[in-house]
């Protein structure tokens, strides 16, 4: 166990999963009104939160909180629970060395300065938000270069990668959204009130900065996908047309082979001298007039044309 008491007498005391077992003496000692919490916090794997109001009067949030989650693997994730007055913190499996662009002393000693519990447990928010914005901004570069890899190489792979960033961006919402609930339900019971109003408005908008990117990114995403459908259909209806004016020209090959090939006996084309020049030349000024009437009434567009490099539907 760890604690931290900070210049105005708050306290900051801060578990390992294996000190478990001291939370209960703790709160028999100290009477801090955090039982039914407690019972909670061994059982609990996923996020959740309480808002309550004691008798005494005393405003409590507490509950459990994923704050860092694997983009592969679902219950590879990290998860913490706390109990937040004003003038206590208790934290339990909070491991600040996960976090890798957190400075973990500097925070400490950062917290270790503020005016309350609830002033130091906004302050860890608006750093933990400020670590997911340095990874959004790694998922933005991917985002970028998948834009232009649609542009320049477009294929089933990258098609892959598209639903591979869907699926990291609704990991980014799930870890975001109980953090935005917590800061809803501070407010809710005013319990930042009397600390300092400038950590909570920091935390406050950096939580709705990283809601505002992610919207954004989720909108290009759709447009990204609405693209790729837009090119698969179109290519998968010109695959059909080609195939189907493909059959379409060969038929007077397949009719005058299917003909030619047949095994009865009186046949007068097979006593004709030029017979087989003849049924060359019917073959193929058949197919040549067949080809000429489809283009005139423009059904084979340009299906026929090669691919050209970085050209969405060619």
């Amino acid at each position: 166990m760890e604690k931290y008491i900070g210049p105005a007498k708050w306290k900051w005391f801060q578990f390992s999963e294996t000190e478990i077992d001291r939370i209960k003496s703790l709160i028999e000692n100290e009477s801090y009104g955090c039982k039914d919490w407690f019972e909670q916090v061994r059982e609990n794997r996923t996020n959740c939160l309480r808002v309550s109001i004691l008798e005494t009067g005393e405003k409590v949030v507490n509950g459990s909180l994923i704050y860092k989650h694997s983009f592969k693997q679902e219950t590879d994730y990290q998860l913490f629970h706390f109990y937040v007055t004003k003038d206590q913190w208790i934290s339990v499996d909070l491991e600040l060395s996960v976090l890798k662009h957190i400075d973990s002393k500097g925070l400490l000693r950062k917290i270790g300065q503020t005016e309350t519990a609830v002033d130091g447990f906004l302050l860890f928010l608006g750093e933990l938000m400020n670590e997911m914005l340095v990874e959004i901004d790694g998922f933005e570069a991917e985002l970028k270069s998948l834009i232009w890899s649609i542009r320049i190489k477009n294929e089933t792979s990258i098609l892959e990668l598209v639903y591979m960033r869907r699926h990291e961006l609704l990991v980014w919402k799930s870890l975001l959204i109980p953090i935005r609930e917590l800061k809803m339900a501070i407010e809710e019971i005013a319990l930042h009130h009397g600390g300092n109003q400038a950590i909570f408005h920091c935390t406050a908008k950096r939580i709705e900065r990283a809601f505002s990117l992610l919207h954004e990114y989720e909108h290009e995403l759709d447009s990204i996908i609405k693209l790729e459908e837009v090119i698969s259909s179109h290519r998968g209806n010109e695959i059909m047309k080609t195939l189907t004016v493909i059959t379409t020209i060969f038929t007077p090959i397949m009719a005058f082979g299917a003909l030619w090939g047949m095994n009865f006996t009186n046949m007068p084309e097979l006593k004709w001298r030029f017979g087989y020049i003849f049924s060359i030349l019917l073959i193929i000024i058949s197919t040549v007039l067949l080809y000429g009437y489809l283009k005139i009434k423009g059904w084979t567009g340009d299906l026929l044309k090669g691919k050209n490099n970085g050209s969405f539907f060619k």
